[in-house]
């Protein structure tokens, strides 16, 4: 199974001492990690795990847009 294509925002959080990734796309999709790499892994499952949440709710899952013009 490919992996979905949304746009990922990925920054350093000195309040939290992580760096956070969101989906903006995908509303509250957003995951953390000591390292980027860690929080880019931790993203890609919260993205299948909110997909599979709004599939198994009957919501609708939107289609990745790519580069988001306000990101």
């Amino acid at each position: 199974m490919s992996k979905p294509k949304y746009e990922l925002i990925i920054y350093w959080s000195r309040e939290d001492q992580a760096f956070i990734a969101e989906a903006p796309e995908l509303a509250g999709c957003a995951a953390d990690g000591k390292t980027y790499q860690e929080a880019l892994a931790n993203i890609e499952v919260v993205i299948q795990e909110w997909i599979e949440t709004a599939k198994s709710l009957g919501r609708p899952i939107p289609a990745p847009k790519g580069r988001l013009v306000y990101a």
